[in-house]
């Protein structure tokens, strides 16, 4: 996720004091607003929990009161303190750093504890109301929902709440899937907006383990539910004949062969983003980009308007990042973005393996990059469980308790440069890398260089059990 501080308020205090509040965004979206006393009460707590050689540098106290100056330096400081304790795989999944953004994210919001109704969205466009509380959350609504639902809690691990907005055409826009440190009432409510909606989905992504679901009753209805609306939205190819044989097992109410054939189908299971831009195979090019089957599929339509399709497999990705920029909406301005005058510009690159001795960066620029990171990285959970011989099960339902650990001892991978050089006013943000032989994470650092983009070798296909030190 995308953990920034990008700007500050002066706020009055209850004694008609005032006081600088540092506002704290989560994907471009203000999450909370908090007091510098408040994230030094969290950094001395996790202090005493986990060591001084574990939590990072906090920026220092100060005597007098803050200059301009220093309330712009401090909040620098901050933004990259929030990062590194996020990024890193103990303190970032700790229920003492969650916890403490859940509740400043109710105080910010101002919203009190109690109880309400919440809607959740199923695939068919059904609701399911549960009753919560405020404070309640992602995981307690998650199972809220699949007690209502009578979904066993064994299978409860399989599913996930994404936000997602509608348009007026009815498509649909994945925003991000909620996560173990926000209140999802909290999180729809601050929004304010009825396009803005909470949805069950499936949360896993080897069709292997729809046979796990579609043991159960509600399992299978839920499924089968997610497989009619994507192909209904296009997002899996049907020719014909496919139509006519899934419109017949429909009308019988044979769900799971209705689920097995549409797992024969083309983009069974991919999540379908937005239209949106990359530079491969050439800078500047419209692309949709869709996430499924371990890989990045691209449909792309280049400058002489032919189109082209192909493929980036996960298995071949040595790491990829997420950054952002603040983008002036008005022109003639060199000051920092203001929220009224700028929008967050985010790009996920990832470095690909097109040969077994080149690697090259391709970038896509899209409101949905945190997102993509997202799928991108559960893809590799899955398959270094699956390489390993462990349970997919326990590590759903562990994802669904919390994150999934990595060792301390993983080593990490050598930062290599960005694509391009980097805008003075970029904001470093999901500094993800990862290696598949150890799924390490680590942050990348900038750079000046820049690498050529090779119209060549689009679609690759390597073996995961292929990749090593060696080949990276």
């Amino acid at each position: 996720m995308h953990f920034s501080i990008p700007e500050t308020e002066v706020r009055s205090g209850e004694n008609g004091s005032t006081y600088v509040a540092y506002n704290i965004h989560v994907n471009g979206v203000l999450h909370c607003r908090v007091r510098y006393s408040q994230l030094l009460g969290l950094h001395e707590q996790m202090k005493k929990e986990y060591g001084s050689n574990v939590v990072p540098a906090f920026p220092p106290k100060k005597i007098f009161t803050l200059t301009p100056a220093e309330v712009e330096q401090r909040r620098e400081q901050l933004e990259k303190y929030m990062q590194a304790v996020r990024q890193d795989p103990l303190l970032g999944a700790s229920e003492m750093f969650n916890s403490f953004l859940r509740k400043a994210q109710q105080e910010t919001q101002q919203i009190p504890t109690e109880e309400v109704a919440l809607d959740i969205c199923l695939s068919n466009g059904q609701k399911v109301t549960v009753n919560i509380l405020t404070s309640d959350q992602t995981e307690d609504v998650l199972d809220a929902v699949a007690t209502k639902l009578d979904l066993p809690d064994d299978l409860v691990g399989y599913f996930s709440l994404f936000l997602v907005r509608e348009g007026v055409d009815g498509g649909l826009t994945f925003v991000r899937k909620l996560q173990e440190f926000e209140l999802p009432y909290v999180s729809i409510t601050s929004l304010r907006s009825s396009e803005f909606h909470i949805l069950l989905r499936k949360s896993y992504w080897d069709m292997a383990y729809d046979s796990d679901v579609m043991d159960n009753r509600i399992g299978l209805n839920l499924l089968y539910a997610q497989t009619v609306s994507d192909i209904e939205r296009g997002w899996v190819l049907v020719n014909k004949d496919q139509h006519r044989q899934l419109k017949s097992l429909q009308e019988k109410g044979s769900k799971k062969e209705f689920i097995h054939l549409g797992q024969t189908l083309k983009y069974y299971g991919y999540i379908k983003f937005d239209p949106c831009v990359t530079d491969f195979p050439e800078k500047g090019c419209q692309v949709i980009v869709s996430a499924g089957n371990n890989e990045l599929n691209f449909h792309v339509k280049l400058p002489n308007e032919q189109m082209k399709e192909g493929s980036f497999k996960v298995t071949r990705m040595r790491c990829w990042r997420v950054t952002s920029s603040q983008v002036p909406i008005a022109n003639g301005t060199t000051n920092p973005c203001s929220s009224a005058k700028c929008e967050v510009k985010l790009e996920l690159a990832f470095e690909y393996l097109m040969s077994k001795d080149r690697l090259q960066w391709v970038t896509i620029t899209s409101q949905q990059a945190i997102m993509m990171s997202i799928c991108l990285q559960s893809m590799v959970d899955e398959l270094m469980v699956k390489k390993s011989g462990g349970s997919v099960k326990k590590m759903l339902r562990k994802r669904h308790n919390g994150s999934i650990h990595r060792s301390d001892s993983q080593q990490a991978v050598k930062s290599p440069p960005l694509l391009d050089s980097p805008d003075p006013n970029r904001e470093q943000v999901v500094k993800l890398s990862t290696k598949l032989s150890t799924v390490s994470l680590r942050g990348i650092s900038a750079s000046n260089s820049a690498n050529d983009i090779s119209r060549n070798d689009f679609h690759g296909n390597y073996a995961f059990e292929g990749i090593g030190d060696d080949d990276l």
